[in-house]
């Protein structure tokens, strides 16, 4: 008797396992099935009809019980990330328009470094390459995408 019960809390434990930590369906899970499986054969050839039947019938309700809760809101809720994202790819009090002037510090072939004042932007040349240091305008904005030509 002392096995069966092993066997069973021994498979809803993996069963949680798969559920909780990695899921998917993963080798704790199919482990935990056959526990569950094994106990309730191993109830049938030790304990008859009548014992294996009562014995299966509690697994159900564990096993379902323990499904009902695990896929409540409440618990993956405790498990999920609620933080939110606010930050942008280029700030608004810092925002580059068409018409600055900078001057590169790498290399843009196509995208570099380009230096306007005090804050620094990673830009993509229009032309092909342009070297550092040299002074460079903004042409185009797209999709916080800074397009940059040489100053001629």
């Amino acid at each position: 008797m002392a096995l069966i019960i092993s066997l069973i809390l021994i498979g809803i434990l993996l069963l949680l396992v798969e559920m909780l930590i990695i899921p998917g369906i993963g080798v704790a899970g199919f482990i935990g099935l056959g526990s569950l499986i094994g106990a309730c054969w191993l109830a049938f050839s030790q304990l008859g009809n009548l014992g294996g039947s009562i014995v299966t019938l509690i697994t159900v309700c564990l096993v379902t019980g323990m499904l009902i809760y695990a896929l409540r809101g409440k618990t993956w809720k405790r498990l999920s990330l609620s933080e939110s994202i606010d930050s942008t790819a280029i700030p608004k009090e810092d925002k580059v328009k068409v018409g600055d002037h900078g001057k590169t510090i790498t290399r843009l072939s196509p995208s570099g470094i380009v230096s306007f004042g005090e804050n620094t932007y990673e830009v993509k040349a229009i032309d092909n390459m342009i070297e550092p240091q040299t002074e460079v305008v903004v042409v185009i904005i797209e999709d916080n995408k800074i397009f940059v030509k040489p100053v001629s």
